[in-house]
């Protein structure tokens, strides 16, 4: 059975690889453009976890549709954009972890069960003084961001791990656990950059919010619980010998007004606040073109929660990865990264080992313009801080195309 999953895995991926819609322009002067992608990931347990026999691979796929829009140029709304972002996953088991690794922080970031159609993001960005203030208002996702001196920020962003269609498939070298992001919904962020190398950054979003909903039911009725984030930052730039060596560091504060406690508690606590760190850095580049981004380049995070509140009080990742190693693969990435988390010492009684550790390496090969094919390797150290349940190693395959 799993093997037929393979073969129509191999098959999706050579059909789709062969259409090529061009530029995503819908008319060269209206302002309006979309992207359309597919991901489509194989994972199995191979050793360890919960169980390496029962389901012990499994195929998820998903897809995302992406409209924006200027509407200055559309309408005459000086500084008016919009953006719209519509995805559907599959199947409704979704991914291995739960009946196979047993992992807290999960193995596949993509898996979210049978989800047909859902608008997951539409925004509304206003921009003043010449685009150094930006206002964002709508159903968004707080880890999207902004875009400062040509790196990601706000919030939690990072330019070498932030996208499991394309970079670490792992939750944990995606965005950091410790804080807790509330689901797309309702919000309100600003961005202000007042010099190129410094910005500030802030947002206020629904801490009940459901992806598949609209959000005005959870927003606007009931608890008034608003999650909110700020983040400020600098992204300075090394002189080298192959051109600047662009880097990004950031820090941040979130507060989350919900009644929480951890697994073991007794009792629930009002209100959560927490702090994380953040930084990207290029330390090689291989040609001083300013667009060219082969070269090495290293990540870390770090966060902190309660543990009176939270499973989860300590976290660290790091990593490195570099583009165009390999001779005449100059769009290939190869990257590994490590994370770690510590749970809550009140919590003892559920986890009874201290934390999970992870480590995951992938090879993104660049096999066509539209197709990139990508191996991955993690290994799983205290799964679900069960020391009944050993290290695990997931092995798995990721198919990205675009059209």
């Amino acid at each position: 059975m799993e093997m037929k999953k393979v073969v129509v895995l191999v098959f999706m991926v050579i059909g789709c690889a062969g259409l090529a819609w061009g530029e995503h322009q819908l008319d060269g002067v209206s302002g309006v453009s979309w992207d359309f992608g597919i991901t489509q990931i194989y994972q199995a347990n191979v050793k360890g976890g919960l169980s390496t026999h029962s389901r012990r691979g499994r195929y998820t796929g998903s897809y995302d549709f992406e409209l924006s829009g200027d509407l200055e140029k559309l309408m005459g709304a000086e500084g008016l954009r919009f953006y719209m972002l519509v995805e559907g996953y599959w199947p409704r088991a979704g991914g291995i972890d739960p009946s196979s690794v047993g992992s807290f922080f999960g193995t596949n970031n993509d898996a979210y069960g049978n989800r047909a159609v859902e608008v997951t993001e539409l925004w509304f960005e206003r921009s003043f003084s010449d685009g150094t203030l930006l206002l964002r208002v709508g159903k968004m996702d707080l880890t999207g961001g902004f875009e400062c001196h040509g790196c990601p920020v706000a919030f939690d962003t990072s330019s070498v791990a932030n996208d499991e269609t394309t970079q670490f498939l792992n939750p944990s070298l995606v965005n950091n656990p410790a804080i807790p992001f509330p689901d797309y919904g309702l919000g309100v962020s600003v961005y202000y950059n007042p010099v190129s190398w410094w910005y500030i950054a802030a947002a206020v979003a629904d801490a009940q919010a459901d992806r598949g909903e609209t959000g005005f039911n959870t927003t606007f009725h009931g608890p008034d619980y608003f999650f909110s984030i700020f983040e400020t930052g600098v992204t300075p730039t090394i002189d080298s010998a192959k051109g600047p060596l662009q880097g990004a560091y950031r820090i941040g504060i979130w507060n989350d007004p919900r009644d929480k406690a951890n697994s073991a508690a007794t009792r629930t606590y009002r209100g959560d606040t927490g702090f994380y760190l953040s930084c990207d850095q290029m330390l090689k580049k291989e040609n001083p073109d300013t667009d060219d981004s082969q070269g090495l380049g290293v990540f870390c995070r770090y966060g902190y929660a309660h543990s009176a509140r939270n499973d989860l009080t300590n976290f660290w990742s790091a990593g490195v990865q570099y583009e165009g190693l390999f001779e005449g693969r100059d769009q290939d990435v190869l990257a590994c990264g490590f994370a770690q988390g510590f749970f809550s010492d009140k919590a003892s009684s559920v986890y009874t080992e201290d934390y999970e550790s992870l480590f995951e390496v992938y090879y993104n090969a660049a096999v066509t313009e539209r197709l990139n094919i990508t191996p991955s390797l993690q290994y799983i150290v205290n799964p679900g801080g069960d020391r009944t349940v050993s290290d695990t190693v997931v092995v798995g395959i990721r198919a990205q195309m675009l059209f």
